[in-house]
């Protein structure tokens, strides 16, 4: 391949170039979400110069392209990257809405679809802007693509929160300095044989393999001989077992060292002090364990190889609810004040663990950190039950088992009380579906640090602390005026301590940013549904069963655009936080033009959040009244929990 059929592009001369990008019918229809939009403009914010800093590019991928032959225009057939491709279009005709002038040279849709008439009548509904407020104004329902039009709307809603009044500057930055590397391949190229070796090749080396083997080349700096084998040894056996996010640490271990780790017939502990006792713990039972024979199996003459081992349970399937390369991070930030962003994940190792003088003792204190946190994380954090579909709070326990040597793991709720319990799932559940990027978890950092500085963890002190943390973001910093606290100080430097307090600057506040538009994060809304879950469970079984989802889109109980010809409401009404709810954007794009009275005719059997549970009661007579007594109300929950 020459170099000529790899070239960089700014993000901008990959829009406005002559040729046609086409999407085919063979790749897969637009698939990011919340998360990935998230992250990537959260990405190129970044990697913005800060006042005196000089202007460096930011690569985001590669665009791989087959160039059609003997047609009239230049047409690539988009073989990777159309994911890329397809945000970039949307975020530029997101952000030419804004500025029309701006965006001059933004003259026309580059990106086509093959076969897809419903993703280019929706692509073209949005890049002209012939609509006011919804692009289904002008399309029937039929001709919408809803992810191409969730993906606009999340870019509609994430954009002022990320970004704010730094628009212009972001979005020069984004089209002049973000670039995508456009791959060309040959025009001999069997492109069936090409998709089948890019379904079957390995993945490239991740970071965190690549630290992995950078922490055990230090160890071997190590210069007693039986101390370098053995810290390497355990190194790799608690690395090992905590990588794999989807299980249990205990599981992750072989049944005989889970009692010593984590407790004989209990394993629900963790009472080591250093990476040493961990280390002759390990070592001394893998040796006690090895595959040396005894006389009496040699005088039997089975060799170790053929007897019969103990059948290990089938371990149950979890979803973390982060992956391991983030957690790496929330590890180290234990002890080093590191940011939560996985792109410097290799450098802020290698100035807190891999560089420093003491580097041996810093891989071995990280090693031991490492364990404690994926214990803690599993002990203490939800995680998603694949065979039930549901959030769970559970502990690793030993049970008896028949036969068995050393037991069987078994789940219970980490806390007695079962009332507490559940209402920690339910609050690590409401921050959980509020960030649903892995990266800037802040609220599991809160978790994290407090679990792991705590002496012991108590039910009720654990659940009075997540509360404070969840007070705390909503009041000090998403209903803050200005740019609200920043999340070190108040996970480190204020320990998770609300500090707003009732008066008339808080009045102020919340009659100003809560209000549709100005809402910054959707913790405000679940923290919320948090609080009417507690206070109306006990009276309302619909309450009682409610769970958090992942839901997204914030909703205008009495739609922006009616239909039916019915009256439009006045703005101070319709944005109004009474007359707003959170839902996700499937039921968003089908119920937008709905009346109040046939939203609930569609929620007679289900429940999307507890605040909408409350306003659909009022369908019936849903106005400008009762907006305003809702809004009072929901603000007075708020407030009452300060």
């Amino acid at each position: 391949m020459t170099d000529k059929r790899i070239e960089a592009y700014s993000a901008r001369a990959m829009l406005e170039d002559d040729a046609d990008y086409v999407i085919p019918m063979y790749q897969r229809n637009y698939a990011w979400d919340e998360g990935e939009i998230t992250q990537l403009i959260q990405d190129v914010k970044d990697y913005m110069p800060k006042p005196g800093e000089e202007r460096r590019n930011y690569y985001i991928g590669s665009l791989v392209v087959f160039k059609r032959e003997g047609t009239p225009r230049t047409i690539y057939e988009t073989i990777d990257g159309q994911q890329r491709l397809t945000t970039l279009s949307l975020l530029a005709s997101c952000l030419r809405r804004q500025d029309p002038a701006r965006f001059a040279w933004f003259k026309r849709l580059n990106i086509c679809f093959a076969s897809r008439p419903k993703s280019a009548s929706t692509f073209a509904a949005i890049f002209d802007g012939r609509f006011k407020r919804d692009p289904l104004e002008l399309l029937d329902k039929d001709e919408v693509n809803t992810a191409i039009l969730n993906g606009y709307r999340l870019m509609q809603k994430i954009l002022p929160q990320l970004v704010g009044d730094e628009w212009h500057a972001f979005a020069d930055y984004l089209f002049e300095c973000v670039h995508i590397m456009r791959v060309e391949v040959p025009p001999d190229t069997d492109l069936n044989h090409y998709f089948e070796i890019m379904n079957s090749r390995g993945e490239q080396l991740e970071k965190h393999e690549v630290l992995k083997a950078r922490m055990l080349a230090v160890l071997q700096d190590i210069h007693d001989p039986q101390e370098r084998a053995q810290s390497q040894d355990c190194f790799q056996q608690i690395w090992d077992a905590c990588a794999d996010m989807e299980k249990y640490v205990q599981a992750a271990f072989k049944p005989e060292l889970r009692g010593p780790l984590f407790g004989e017939r209990d394993w629900g502990g963790f009472a080591h002090r250093d990476f040493g006792q961990l280390c002759q713990l390990l070592c001394r039972q893998e040796a006690s364990t090895g595959t040396e024979m005894s006389l009496d199996a040699i005088l039997a003459g089975t060799p170790p190889s053929e007897r019969p081992k103990e059948k290990e349970e089938a371990p149950e399937r979890f979803n973390a609810v982060i992956n391991f390369p983030n957690f790496l991070l929330h590890v180290l930030s234990m002890t080093e004040p590191v940011s939560l962003d996985d792109k410097g994940l290799i450098a802020h190792f290698e100035k807190y663990v891999l560089k420093p003088e003491n580097a041996i003792d810093k891989v071995k204190a990280f090693a031991f950190n490492l364990l404690k946190c994926k214990y803690l994380l599993d002990q203490y954090v939800i995680k998603r039950e694949m065979s039930k579909d549901r959030w769970s709070l559970s502990r690793y326990k030993w049970r008896e088992r028949a036969g068995s040597r050393h037991g069987q793991g078994d789940y219970e709720h980490t806390f007695a009380p079962e009332d507490i319990n559940r209402q920690l799932l339910m609050l690590l559940s409401a921050f959980h579906v509020s960030t649903p990027t892995m990266m800037y978890k802040h609220w599991l950092n809160a978790a994290l640090h407090y679990l792991f500085h705590a002496d012991r963890v108590e039910a009720g002190a654990y659940l009075q602390h997540m509360e404070s943390v969840a007070k705390a973001f909503v009041f000090d910093r998403f209903l803050a005026v200005g740019e609200g606290a920043d999340y070190g100080d108040i996970i480190y430097e204020k320990k998770g301590k609300c500090q707003a307090q009732r008066g008339p600057e808080l009045d102020g506040a919340l009659e100003k940013i809560l209000r549709f538009g100005a809402i910054r994060h959707n913790l405000v809304f679940n923290y919320l549904d948090f609080l009417l879950w507690r206070q109306h469970r006990t009276t309302d079984a619909r309450v009682d069963g409610y769970y958090f989802t992942f839901r997204s889109s914030v909703e205008h109980f009495y739609p922006q655009q009616p239909k039916d010809g019915a009256a439009i409401l006045d703005d101070q009404w319709l944005h109004s936080f009474g007359n707003l709810c959170l839902i996700s954007h499937s039921k968003n794009s089908a119920l937008s033009n709905f009346s109040p009275v046939a939203k609930k005719d569609y929620y007679a059997n289900s429940i999307d959040s507890v605040k909408q549970h409350l306003m659909l009661q009022h369908a019936a007579d849903w106005g400008k009244d009762r907006i305003q007594t809702h809004c009072q109300q929901m603000k007075q929950v708020l407030l009452n929990s300060l």
